[in-house]
């Protein structure tokens, strides 16, 4: 069984900052490729950004130079770097670990941007 979470949503004024956590409970942390997903109320659920095995990393176009995402292999545990946050980043962010033959999903972190 795996277990994803995330943590580090809140509460930011447009231009601020934030750093998500998904921690993922497995002993092979290393064979999984990590994404962010956001959905918004009325809005389709969209990746963020997702970041392979390997390190390789993806964005969506409209993060690009704002967010980072990386990894920590050590802390099983995916950050994604949020900076020059605009209202629009409002959204349910939302884990996800893929291995091979499935994906597992967190509960999702809040994050709004507003002032």
């Amino acid at each position: 069984q795996v277990h994803v979470e995330e943590s580090g949503g809140g509460l930011v004024q447009p231009g601020g900052s934030l750093r998500l956590s998904c921690a993922v409970t497995t002993s092979f942390f290393g064979l999984y490729s990590i994404s962010w997903y956001r959905q918004a109320p009325g809005n389709p659920r969209e990746l963020v950004a997702s970041i392979t095995s390997r390190m390789i990393t993806n964005y969506t176009d409209s993060v690009k130079g704002r967010f980072t995402i990386s990894r920590d292999d050590a802390k099983k545990t995916v950050y994604l770097s949020m900076n020059s946050l605009k209202p629009e980043d409002t959204a349910l962010y939302y884990c996800s670990a893929r291995n091979r033959l499935k994906d597992y999903w967190g509960q999702g972190t809040q994050v709004t941007v507003s002032s």
